[in-house]
């Protein structure tokens, strides 16, 4: 007879958080197989959490994706750095006047052609020649991991970019140190992602936004 008592059993909580993780999977695969899908939907690829990759909620997305077409105004340029959710919400906004390119590392959004621009923070300035210096009107950024290291290289690539305008979203525990690389001040929004995080996580710009 078997017994079972050397088997490890998982939590109710651990066995309750794995079914709606399959579940979710089984209805994007869903969608993805449905008419109606829309490939810049948040979600439509799906979150890698070993680059890091946490997918904010559509509400926030909508609400940075405003503020970004606000800020670079008519006919304006938005850079999305290592910031794909707001990318696929300002795609969704079809008829609206301005351009926008995501920086990435994730291949996986090179599904979006020409504005798929191959990034790594590790390498700031190593950007396509056709990325001219300080020709976007405002440049969105969350770099992947909450380390003055990280920050700072992306902050090279966010200067190196923008025409002077700067939208970070990042750890509250890094306040000082964006302070100190890109002359930011923390506003009252407050981002939320997909799946709450241990983090709590801000934005920061360095001009009149609409987030306060």
């Amino acid at each position: 007879m078997d017994n079972d008592d050397d088997i490890p059993q998982l939590s109710s909580h651990t066995l309750a958080a794995l079914q709606e993780f399959y579940l979710e999977q089984q209805q994007r695969e869903g969608m993805k197989t449905s008419q109606g899908f829309n490939q810049y939907s948040i979600g439509s690829i799906e979150e890698d959490w070993q680059l890091s990759q946490f997918w904010y909620s559509d509400e926030t997305a909508s609400c940075l994706a405003r503020e970004a077409v606000l800020a670079a105004g008519k006919g304006g340029r938005i850079a999305c750095v290592s910031a794909p959710s707001v990318y696929q919400k300002l795609k969704e906004q079809d008829g609206e006047d301005f351009s926008v390119c995501i920086l990435e590392y994730d291949r996986r959004f090179s599904v979006y052609g020409e504005e798929f621009i191959f990034y790594d923070y590790n390498h700031p300035l190593d950007l396509p020649e056709n990325l001219l210096p300080h020709s976007f009107d405002i440049v969105i950024a969350d770099p992947p991991y909450l380390s003055e290291e990280c920050l700072q290289k992306t902050a090279e690539t966010i200067k190196y970019l923008t025409k002077g305008k700067v939208l970070l979203c990042t750890g509250a525990v890094m306040e000082e140190q964006a302070a100190k690389h890109l002359g930011v001040k923390m506003c009252k929004f407050i981002p939320k992602h997909s799946r709450n995080l241990a983090n709590e996580f801000r934005c920061y710009v360095n001009y009149a936004s609409g987030l306060d």
